[in-house]
């Protein structure tokens, strides 16, 4: 009877987990792609069609399959309500795949219970859970594949996950290639199952792309090559990829391009891999897996100035992932050794991801958004175009057909951008002439500032400091501590 209640212990911490991450849905912090996926989403419910713009067929959203899945939720609870429900859905699939991880790597379930609830809580997880992205249908997905498929061996598993993986992140490519090759060289045999898992995943993303959209790859990943693509010297590769290191490897980022602790906690990831690894176990097969996925997945984003946070959740984890386990192991002064680890680290990160989501969640919810609910009020007629970056909350609550600067969301920047990468912001705005301008610049300053005159008016300024106020003090004092948000100007078309 008390064996069964420990074997239970892992479930206990997934529901505990689960359970306290919800705290941070008061915080309001949802990262801006999110709404470009759940606006795609919304296109496909009031036009049929996989768009941001009306019927103009388009994939803004870099991930298919949780556009399908973000679309399930809007028909089951509407618009108005589905957003807190997904992210429950989010932080469950991604805990539950955090369960599937403990199983692969550790063998006492008390051991399992205290790893999925510390994991759950570093930094990356919650912003996982419950910002709103992908992610977490992602991590449970890749876990799922490497518990069913790789350890239970279930073949149908080898075929299906590979192709939802690919479907739901072109990228995710690196991992599954990561784990042909461990599996590969750890049992000197081919699993065709999966060989044909990956064929079929590869096909059906490219497939549906040039079938749906006319195109091989996302339009997102184009659109971003495009625009921040630069011609850089052999110095100022490294110093980018320095600077990338500091603020994405670790949890923390700092200004600069040394971060200590980023450092220190590297060092400790490997020695913890080394010292696990040379034992000899089963779970090493896996530890190889995320270790190098991990590794990679890092290296080659940073090497291409992927400056996106949401690109390293899933690493930084799987990298940390040696060092509880080897905490957790520990024959003695274990429980020494643990209080270290959470009173030097979890707990400050989880405190530093608190502050920081309170702080960004006032910048987007109760700021960028009321941009968007402004214009919502203010322009009765959706069909008008606003001009702006990014292409997340302002459009998501204004209603408002929109042009990105990027071209995520509208591929005709892509053509100026071409023409003209210099001066393709003016020239979008003199050739569509949108209703709307949003910008952080004054555009009555500068070289363009005579068209701007003659043809749009300032119609309102939002600005960052007006939203740092709050009755309660704790919260005024974490806005003023962490400002969050960018100064805006709105602008509408005069004749």
């Amino acid at each position: 009877m008390a064996k069964n209640k420990s074997n239970r212990l892992p479930i206990y911490a997934v529901i505990f987990t689960v359970v306290f991450k919800l705290l941070f849905l008061l915080t309001h912090y949802i990262q801006e792609d999110a709404f470009i996926t759940w606006r795609v989403a919304q296109n496909v419910l009031d036009y049929g069609v996989i768009g941001f713009n009306g019927e103009t067929k388009i994939s803004a959203s870099t991930t298919h399959l949780y556009v399908f899945v973000s679309y399930f939720f809007n028909l089951i609870f509407g618009k108005e309500y589905f957003i807190e429900p997904l992210l429950i859905f989010n932080s469950i699939l991604f805990t539950v795949g955090t369960l599937l991880l403990a199983h692969l790597v550790l063998k006492n379930p008390w051991h399992k219970a205290v790893f999925i609830f510390l994991i759950g809580i570093l930094p990356p997880a919650i912003k996982i859970s419950i910002l709103g992205m992908e992610y977490g249908i992602l991590f449970f997905l890749e876990m799922a594949l490497l518990y069913y498929g790789f350890s239970k061996g279930k073949k149908w598993v080898l075929i299906l996950l590979p192709v939802l993986i690919m479907l739901t992140r072109i990228d995710t490519v690196i991992f599954l290639g990561i784990v042909f090759l461990v599996d590969i060289f750890w049992n000197r045999k081919i699993r065709w199952n999966y060989i044909l898992g990956g064929i079929l995943g590869i096909l059906s993303v490219l497939s549906f792309n040039w079938l749906y959209f006319g195109e091989l790859v996302n339009n997102t990943i184009v659109a971003k090559k495009l625009l921040y693509e630069h011609d850089f010297t052999f110095a100022q590769n490294l110093n980018y990829f320095l600077v990338s290191f500091g603020n994405f490897w670790g949890m923390l980022k700092v200004p600069g391009s040394f971060n200590p602790v980023t450092v220190i906690v590297l060092i400790f990831e490997l020695l913890c891999f080394i010292y696990l690894v040379r034992q000899r176990e089963r779970r090493n097969y896996f530890l190889w897996m995320i270790f190098l996925f991990g590794w990679i997945k890092q290296i080659i984003f940073m090497s291409q100035k992927s400056l996106f946070d949401w690109y390293y959740w899933v690493p930084q984890l799987l990298l940390f992932v040696p060092v509880l386990i080897f905490v957790l192991e520990l024959k003695e002064k274990r429980n020494l050794w643990l209080s270290l680890l959470v009173v030097f680290y979890i707990l400050p990160m989880t405190v530093f991801q608190t502050v920081h989501s309170i702080a960004t969640g006032n910048g987007e919810w109760n700021y960028r958004r009321k941009i968007g609910l402004f214009l919502n009020t203010y322009e009765k007629d959706k069909n008008q175009w606003i001009l702006l970056e990014p292409a997340g909350y302002v459009p998501y609550f204004s209603g408002l057909k929109t042009i990105d600067e990027v071209g995520l969301v509208d591929k005709q920047v892509q053509t100026e951008i071409k023409k003209d990468k210099s001066n393709y912001w003016i020239n979008t705005v003199k050739n569509r002439k949108p209703k709307y301008l949003l910008s952080y610049k004054n555009l009555f300053e500068g070289n363009e500032a005579a068209y701007y005159q003659a043809h749009y008016r300032l119609l309102k300024e939002f600005r960052v400091k007006d939203h740092l106020k709050s009755d309660n003090k704790i919260l005024e004092k974490i806005y003023r501590l962490k400002p969050s948000g960018t100064d805006y100007n709105l602008y509408i078309k005069v004749d």
